[in-house]
This record gives C-alpha cells, sequence and structure tokens, in this order.
C-alpha cells in the first residue's frame, strides 16, 4: 500500500494533537470564555502553560486587565458551553455563565464546575502573532485533574 502525501501545510496542522478546551477569564463585573483547541505545557519551574486563542474576542481585554486567565477541558458532548463560547458565533450579550455551574479557584476567573481538568493561571507572557490567532502565557497558579 502507497502512501498518499500532502503538501498542503494546513492539512499537515490539522493532524497535529488538540483537546478541546474552555479558555475564561473576569474583570470587575464582566466574564467571558472561548473555545480553544491548543493548549500545551511549556515550562515545569515554575509550571507554565501556552495557550493558541482566536483574536478580536471579548475575553482578550478581560485577559489584558486581570492578568488571568483559566482552561477547563471541556466534554464534546457539552452542547450548552460549545454553543455559548463557540469563536465562530456571533457574541451575545449577557453573561455566558448564567446557565452552566461555575467556580473559581486561585485567580476570579471563572470555571467549569464540572472539567475533568482545570488550570487557573496568571499571564506571565502574552504574544501578538499579527494573524488570526494570539499566545498567552499562564503560570499556573492552581490546578485540579480528575483520578482515572
Amino acid at each position: 500500500m502507497q502512501v498518499q502525501w500532502s503538501t498542503n501545510p494546513l492539512e499537515a496542522m490539522a493532524q497535529l494533537p488538540v483537546g478541546l478546551f474552555v479558555m475564561t477569564a473576569s474583570f470587575e463585573d464582566e466574564r467571558a470564555g472561548i473555545v480553544v483547541r491548543s493548549v500545551l505545557p511549556c515550562g515545569t519551574e515554575p509550571p507554565l502553560i501556552c495557550v493558541a486563542a482566536r483574536t478580536g474576542h471579548r475575553i482578550e481585554p478581560l485577559i489584558r486587565d486581570s492578568r488571568c486567565f483559566a482552561i477547563c477541558q471541556l466534554d464534546p458532548h457539552h452542547k450548552l458551553a460549545l454553543r455559548k463560547f463557540d469563536p465562530d458565533a456571533p457574541e451575545e450579550r449577557g453573561d455566558p455563565f448564567d446557565a452552566i455551574p461555575i467556580e473559581s479557584l486561585a485567580t476570579g476567573s471563572p470555571v467549569l464546575r464540572g472539567a475533568p481538568l482545570v488550570f487557573d493561571c496568571e499571564v506571565v507572557r502574552h504574544y501578538d502573532l499579527e494573524t488570526d490567532f494570539e499566545l498567552y502565557v499562564g503560570q499556573v497558579l492552581a490546578a485540579r485533574a480528575a483520578r482515572s
């Protein structure tokens, strides 16, 4: 059997491992969240994670002003969260967390209560890549992981 090769960079990038996460932030009385797929560890001393998020979302000024964000692993069957935090959907007015059970850990960023994996982070670096995505590097201040 002969392997078929693609030279299209986007097709190749689609084969990289990704997950389904919600990135959340809050500042003063406003909260926002966005589905992100690229989250990876990028340091252990101190523990750091890097998140690629779509630019132009209302979460940007909240992260900028609070200097914090949370990452919550999302169950693909959580249809309400997928709809509320879809980065391609038109932004709705009001609090997107109204019908979703949340809590907070260290920074005050909203955390989805049933999420099996959570990181609560303080921003240590932000990179505007001048593309459709930007990178946030956060120091993990608190975490929660479901035990297998």
